[in-house]
Order: structure tokens, then C-alpha cells, then sequence
């Protein structure tokens, strides 16, 4: 029987379940309401919500990052037992939106520069009692996201919850975010940047993010990596520290999303903060921290500084994931029936392999069967069976949640060529 890291921990239902407003809700769906003289507005609906975009930034698809951001705001509420949410580039609002209805937040500030969109913003929002004074739940503003984070410190105003959902790789709100935001809260930033990711723009994630990444078989886990270390540059030059909670990548965009806990003081451990080499000739790849620089090598080659090997960073080289948070994520999602009784099986299993990509054992990248096939000169195994395999001889394993037939494992390629060859008898 193969066992994940998940199933040792999952818990089971809270006695006291989290009330959701939508308890069986659709995913999000593109249904539109047209009126035959074009005066109604376009709808669409997401978790039961409806709304309208009327020419805002928004995309369907993006529907399972909402999901996720929604589950953490709310685990935050019962656990502070508040929740004010700065939604910093908001496009038409149904973050805001969502916040509102389902984590029940306290206040929301929806903000977007485009002043255009101010119609469609105020729409979607007025379902929810907007209150007044001191009971306010809500309010639309039009800034620059910089600006109005740093009007939000020069004021005292801080928050629990800040949402960047930035285009591109747009990281110059790293300056002034960690300055809005309470400790202990919560930061969601997003990355578009696939060119940077790949490798293809060195000196622009140099400078977006602090890392210089060169091209490397793993490209969409270096995007995550690469936004977690830009905000654990910023965070650490302020006197904070970020861990992530999740990272989830997304091949449309592509998007690269991290929800990250902000906490005073340094990182506990420095180790996460490093660097990843890949070698092109044997596909090995390892993690080195900042002391271990000058001692890069690659085991197909007797001496350092190889030239097959290619490096990036400095990054975020620690686990992507706290395993307890997205137990506690699942869990929710299950009362809500989000999940569960044949019912939302995507975001499950979503969850489920997060869960297992936390194993701490776990290296940074994935390995991909179809390149572990191709140098061992066989057809590629299943991958139930290579995981099996590799379980059987002590290695950490678990699969992707970016690449469907690819694993992290802390086995050496070698192994993985040498476990596959023995799988196929040869």
C-alpha cells in the first residue's frame, strides 16, 4: 500500500464546522444574461455569487486561487477572530466580493487605480450591508497600490489580509506591503511572469525579484520559489519574516500565487534561503545555501564549477507548503462541501498532493518521468509504480502539483534511472 504524507495528517471534522453562505455552491461559470436591446449588464457566477466584469481584468480559470485565498482568510478569522482585508489591485471586485460573503471579513478595501472600474466594483459589492461609521464592511478606492499602502502605514491603518494581484513581474509593491500589514497576517501575492521563470529574462528577475534564474527542466516550481525569495528579501530588509502557507501554480497565465504568513524578526532557519543548480548532463539537481557556494559540483563530475551546471538564485529553497494549514484548508473546504460526496474532486486533489509536497524531505524541483525514460533508454514506467518503487527504498516521494506525470523525491536521478530500468527488467 502506497502512504502519503497527507494521510498522516489529516484530522477529522470540526464539532463546531465554520458556517458557510453558500454551502453548495457551482465552481465558477461563465453565464451571461443578455437582454435583447443590450441594456442589462453581462453576469457571471462563481461559488454561487453572482457578478459582473464590464470590460475589468478577469479570468474563470482563476477560480481555484480565489478558492484558496477564501479557505486561509477564513482560518484566519476564527483563529484572530477578525479579518480586514486590503484587496490592493482588486480588477472587478469578486475577490472583494468573496472575502465579504464567504470569510465573513470585517472590512474590505477594494482598490484598483482604474477609476473606470468603479461602476461595476460598487455593483458587485452592494449585495453585502455596506454599514456606516465604525460598522463599515466595506469601501471602493482608486490608487496606485503603492500609494494607498503607504498611506495605510502613515495612518496606523494596517490589515490582517493583503491581496496583490499583480500582472507581470510587478514586485515594486514588496517595498511598502510589508509596512500596511499587521503581524502575524496573511500576504497574497501573485507573478505572471512565465519568461522570467524559464530562465528567458535573468536580469529582469534580478531586479523584480532579487534571483538571477537560468533556464531548468522545473521552470513553473522556480516561479513559485523566485516570488517567495523576492518577499523573504524584502520582508527580511524590514525586520520581518515570510513562510509560506501555499504556493500554487497555475498553467493559465501562467500564474504563480503565494499565500505567506508575515511574522517579525529573522528566519528561523537561513537555510531556506539559497540556491538550486541543475546539471544538463546527468539531470541532478541540489540545493546549496549561501555558505556553500564556492562547493557546487555535480556527482557526474569530479570537480567543482562544472560546466553542464547551471545555477539560480538566491530563492526560496525551503518546503512550499505548511502541511497543517492545508490540512485545516481541506477540512474547511469539506464542511463547506466545497469537496467530498463525489463533489469538487479537483480541488481535493489539489489539496491532498499540496499536502504531500510539504513533506520537509522533499528538495526543490520535480523530475519528470518522460526525462527520467528518456535517459535510461526505456518506455516510461507508471507512475504509481516508480513512486512505489522508490518508497520501497526509503526515499522520500510525492507527485507534483504543477506537472501531472512528474514527482519530487530526494532521490538522485541516477536512482530514478537505475529504479526505472530495473522496472522494465532490463
Amino acid at each position: 500500500m502506497l502512504l502519503s504524507f497527507s494521510s498522516f495528517l489529516r484530522k477529522p471534522l470540526s464539532k463546531n464546522p465554520i458556517k458557510n453562505p453558500n454551502p453548495r455552491p457551482p465552481n465558477s461559470h461563465q453565464i451571461r444574461h443578455f437582454d435583447p436591446n443590450g441594456d442589462e449588464p453581462t453576469y457571471q457566477t462563481e461559488r454561487g455569487l453572482r457578478f459582473e466584469t464590464e470590460g475589468a481584468f478577469f479570468r474563470h480559470e482563476s477560480a481555484t486561487g480565489r478558492d484558496l485565498g477564501v479557505l486561509s482568510a477564513s482560518l484566519y478569522k476564527r483563529s484572530k477572530q477578525q479579518l480586514r482585508v486590503l484587496d490592493a489591485m482588486c480588477g472587478c471586485g469578486v475577490r472583494s466580493l468573496r472575502y465579504l460573503a464567504e470569510a465573513e471579513a470585517d472590512f474590505v478595501v477594494a482598490n484598483d487605480a482604474n477609476d473606470f472600474h468603479r461602476r461595476v466594483i460598487l455593483s458587485n459589492l452592494k449585495n453585502i450591508d455596506r454599514g456606516s461609521g465604525e460598522n463599515k464592511r466595506w469601501v471602493v478606492t482608486h490608487f496606485d497600490a503603492n500609494r494607498i499602502l503607504s498611506e495605510c502605514y502613515l495612518n496606523s491603518d494596517f490589515y490582517d489580509l493583503i491581496d496583490v494581484d499583480s500582472f507581470g513581474s510587478d514586485s515594486s509593491f514588496l517595498r511598502t506591503v510589508f509596512n500596511a500589514i499587521k503581524r502575524g497576517g496573511l500576504l497574497y501575492l501573485t507573478s505572471t511572469d512565465g519568461y522570467s521563470s524559464g530562465g528567458h529574462r535573468p536580469y529582469n528577475s534580478l531586479a523584480s525579484y532579487g534571483a538571477f534564474i537560468r533556464p531548468m527542466p522545473y521552470a513553473n516550481e522556480i516561479g513559485l520559489r523566485m516570488v517567495i525569495g523576492g518577499a523573504v528579501r524584502e520582508a527580511s530588509a524590514q525586520g520581518y519574516h515570510v513562510t509560506p502557507l501555499f504556493s500554487y501554480y497555475s498553467y493559465h497565465g501562467p500564474v504563480f500565487r503565494v499565500m505567506l504568513s508575515v511574522n517579525r524578526g529573522t528566519l528561523p532557519d537561513n537555510k531556506d534561503y539559497g540556491f538550486v543548480s541543475y546539471c544538463n548532463g546527468c539531470g541532478n539537481s541540489q540545493s546549496y545555501s549561501f555558505e556553500e557556494l564556492g562547493q557546487m559540483s555535480c556527482p557526474c563530475s569530479n570537480t567543482t564549477g562544472s560546466r553542464s551546471l547551471v545555477v539560480s538564485g538566491p530563492m526560496w529553497i525551503g518546503p512550499l507548503h505548511d502541511a497543517t494549514h492545508l490540512t485545516e484548508m481541506l477540512n474547511l473546504a469539506e464542511q463547506w462541501g466545497w469537496v467530498g460526496n463525489g463533489t469538487g474532486i479537483d480541488l481535493e486533489k489539489l489539496l491532498l498532493r499540496m499536502i504531500d509536497e510539504s513533506d520537509p524531505r522533499l528538495p526543490s524541483g520535480y523530475i519528470k518521468l518522460d526525462e527520467v525514460a528518456r535517459r535510461a533508454k526505456v518506455n516510461s514506467p507508471p507512475l504509481k509504480v516508480m513512486m512505489s518503487a522508490m518508497h520501497k527504498e526509503g526515499y522520500a516521494v510525492s507527485r507534483s502539483h504543477i506537472v501531472l506525470k512528474a514527482v519530487k523525491t530526494n532521490c538522485p536521478m541516477m536512482d530514478c534511472i537505475r529504479i526505472a530500468k530495473e522496472l522494465q527488467g532490463c
